[in-house]
């Protein structure tokens, strides 16, 4: 009588440039629920509750300080193994960032020196960080053929964009409920998204 042996199932091998952005949605996420909603409740003319002014930015820098760490860890494995065009192209992704966010900084800049508008850098630089993430979002999730982060960032360039036309706090709070909810949707499908690969 023979024996046969079964090979143990191979482990599923992850294809270069995947990545497991759950870590980072969810840092992000909590960054524009407890950062934006700070904002949101403490801010106008009549607000629902008196926080010091440092405490949203505070709170909304350090979920974007911890999401941009779990970002650049995803994005250095991602890389692990890479071919060079494709290391290439993290690189350029990743300069993208500084370019966009330099870009933002001249803008509101530009405008808030020439515009007697008192309170609008308040509202520039929440609507047009959203915005710049977006449209890096879609540079990068076409780079890696990944639909959930494309669609993340079409949704966080709309939101952003959007929540201009709601003024002050109302701003805050569609950014902390619509994009907030954005990254806990996100977060969920891409457990999926791994799970089912």
């Amino acid at each position: 009588m023979t024996t046969a042996t079964r090979a143990a199932p191979a482990a599923p091998v992850a294809r270069t440039g995947e990545t497991d952005n759950r870590a980072t949605y969810l840092s992000f996420g909590l960054a524009y629920v407890v950062g934006h909603g700070a904002a949101a409740v403490s801010k106008g003319d009549d607000p629902l509750v008196r926080l010091p002014g440092w405490l949203p930015m505070t709170l909304l820098g350090a979920g974007l300080a911890a999401g941009t760490v779990y970002a650049t860890l995803t994005a250095g494995r991602a890389q692990r193994g890479a071919s060079k065009p494709d290391l290439l192209s993290g690189r350029l992704l990743g300069l993208s960032w500084i370019g966009g966010f330099a870009a933002l900084f001249l803008a509101i800049t530009g405008l808030t020196s020439t515009v007697d508008a008192p309170g609008l850098a308040t509202m520039l630089w929440p609507a047009g960080s959203g915005l710049v993430v977006g449209l890096l979002y879609l540079g990068e999730g076409a780079v890696r053929r990944n639909v959930l982060h494309y669609g993340l960032g079409i949704w966080l360039a709309l939101v952003s964009t959007v929540s201009l036309g709601f003024g002050t706090p109302g701003l805050f709070w569609v950014l902390a409920v619509a994009g907030g909810g954005g990254y806990a949707i996100a977060t969920v499908l891409e457990h999926r998204r791994l799970t089912n690969r």
